[in-house]
């Protein structure tokens, strides 16, 4: 009996999915997992939080700045002062009583000075607040990297997410093809095993021999030994797609979909010229957005050949004769001391350093433009490449497709002969054989085409 093409594709080679798995994804289902749980995106997004943390450091660098500071030191190696006569001690007997006198004052006063230096417990608190006015541009400059490198975070978080779907696909739709290839090999089997148990019933009726089934087992062996090659492939796609969604292993998960077919459907082409390239894809854009940082370091070096203006005021408490457990009360006159002061510094050589960093700063935006131009280029050939793939899959579809029809076509005629007799059982296993291969190259076909088309629209930015 005759059937359609797409009948047989959707019996044999779409995967409809067992009831008894535990857990069935489709593919929105798989991407949205991933996507949540993905390490890289994960990490992205990390980053970006710290570039947002950035960009209001540097938003702080243009308020005033307040420090306080206490300090309560003891301070070693000063020797107790004592009391003592040593210039008295100078004199002799034939000094007179003024001289003795006077050099009883010296004494007093010697005594009094030494012990001014003799304390070892000293207090300082202290308030200052500074405001910068001019700093060559490097505030509002250092804001803007900033906010560059926040731009760059995420469009690298979107590139990573990109990336995640892209991978995904890929894996759901290898999962696919392999599910519909076991089936296409299980219902090939069964049809083999039916064949067997007819041969065998003529060959007990004597008309079929012995050689016809060891044919059919032979070619049931074969078929055994890929099918069990088929299933361990599918286990490994099956694991590596749930690494790929951020999930633990899981021998009952299975997946649901189907691959896309452009002669069933029309699939739009993206817009593949560098114009609309450019303004889509997230690399090109990151290196746009770094070319600006790299610019705007080179003006941050230059800033340095210009001078800085710091608007300042403190207010200190300080008293050196405070010990451990006695402290003097504030002395507003003798121990507060206040002070406004506006600072200007400009540095005048410093070893060419200045200079050096400048150079630094261009090479840098010299590389990255030599990076970006590499880039572009390297995205055209991908483009043309991921184009003629594309058109190539989207011929074998045709040239599978027809395979597919001429060997049911074959298979049905020689089924049918070789039941009347009129046909070799070796003709009708080789017809077995051609008929799975071709349904297996059609579904491969269709694996490349996908594989392809997702190629293109990650190519072209559209993805």
């Amino acid at each position: 009996m005759h059937k359609t093409l797409t009948s047989r594709i959707v019996l044999l080679a779409l995967l409809s999915m067992p009831a008894w798995a535990a857990q069935v994804y489709t593919k929105e289902e798989a991407i949205k997992i991933a996507l949540e749980k993905s390490s890289d995106i994960q990490s992205a997004e990390q980053k970006l939080e710290a570039a947002e943390a950035q960009v209001s450091q540097t938003y702080g660098a243009a308020y005033p700045k307040i420090d306080f500071s206490a300090t309560y030191a003891r301070t070693f190696g000063v020797s107790d002062v004592k009391s003592s006569n040593a210039i008295s001690q100078m004199l002799d007997e034939t000094a007179t009583t003024n001289e003795r006198i006077l050099a009883g004052t010296l004494d007093a006063m010697s005594y009094g000075l030494n012990a001014m230096q003799g304390f070892r417990w000293g207090t300082q608190v202290g308030l200052t607040a500074t405001q910068i006015l001019y700093a060559q541009g490097k505030v509002t400059t250092g804001t803007k990297i900033a906010k560059h490198y926040r731009r760059v975070n995420e469009l690298s978080l979107e590139n990573a997410k990109i990336s995640v779907r892209f991978d995904v696909e890929q894996a759901f739709d290898q999962m696919i093809y392999l599910d519909s290839a076991l089936q296409i090999l299980e219902a090939s089997k069964a049809q083999l095993e039916e064949h067997i148990n007819y041969v065998k019933q003529a060959q007990a009726s004597g008309l079929a021999t012995e050689l016809d089934a060891v044919r059919a087992e032979i070619q049931l062996d074969n078929l055994n030994s890929a099918l069990a090659k088929t299933e361990k492939d599918r286990e490994v796609a099956r694991n590596a797609l749930l690494n790929t969604m951020g999930l633990p292993w899981n021998a009952e998960a299975s997946f649901s979909g189907t691959l896309r077919d452009p002669t069933v459907e029309n699939y739009p082409i993206p817009d593949t010229s560098m114009s609309v390239v450019r303004s889509k894809r997230k690399e090109l854009a990151q290196l746009n957005e770094s070319e600006q940082m790299y610019q705007q370091s080179i003006n941050i070096a230059k800033g340095d050949y210009k001078p800085t203006v710091v608007l300042g005021g403190s207010i200190t408490y300080q008293n050196g004769q405070n010990r451990v457990f006695k402290w003097d009360a504030p002395d507003w006159d003798e121990n507060i001391s206040k002070q406004v002061y506006l600072n200007v510094s400009m540095n005048l050589f410093n070893g060419m350093q200045t200079r050096e960093s400048v150079a630094m700063a261009k090479t840098d935006l010299r590389s990255n433009q030599i990076q970006k131009e590499s880039a572009e280029r390297g995205i055209k050939l991908q483009i043309e490449s991921s184009v003629n793939t594309l058109n190539d899959a989207f011929n074998q579809i045709g040239i599978r497709k027809r395979q597919v029809e001429l060997a049911t076509k074959n298979f049905e005629l020689t089924e049918a002969a070789y039941k009347v007799g009129r046909d070799t059982q070796l003709n009708l296993l080789d017809a077995t054989m051609e008929l799975r291969s071709a349904k297996l190259d059609y579904m491969n076909a269709l694996l490349n085409w996908n594989s392809a088309y997702n190629a293109l629209l990650k190519a072209t930015g559209e993805f």
